[in-house]
């Protein structure tokens, strides 16, 4: 299980997806896909953050309440909580990989397909 921002941070650049930067917002780091937010750490609750919806949230939630949490300030927004020690880097990787895809502009991630990008 990962437990810290640098486990999901090190999962997160291991997957060898271009496009791929660590950097910071409002303060805090995070890892951005394509220029957009992609993972961080939250900093009022001890998870990290994965983009979602809030149906899916509500699910998740729902069938795992002692992992997947919520804290008031995300509840308007469809974004995954994970808590710290409970988040199954296998689930971690294939939602980071789901959302870089998309994040990833159309042109791109059509090349991507087409094995006419490098990778990172």
């Amino acid at each position: 299980m990962l437990s810290t921002w640098e486990d999901v941070k090190t999962l997160g650049l291991s997957l060898g997806l271009p496009k791929v930067e660590v950097a910071t917002s409002w303060g805090n780091e995070n890892l951005k896909a394509h220029g957009k937010m992609w993972t961080w750490w939250s900093p009022y609750v001890e998870a990290a953050i994965f983009k979602g919806d809030i149906e899916e949230r509500e699910m998740l939630m729902a069938a795992d309440p002692d992992t997947f949490i919520l804290h008031s300030h995300y509840a308007k927004h469809g974004l995954l909580l994970v808590a710290a020690g409970r988040i199954d880097p296998d689930w971690a990787e294939a939602r980071l990989r789901g959302t870089w895809r998309q994040l990833a502009p159309k042109r791109f991630l059509k090349d991507w397909d087409a094995g006419l990008v490098d990778q990172a």
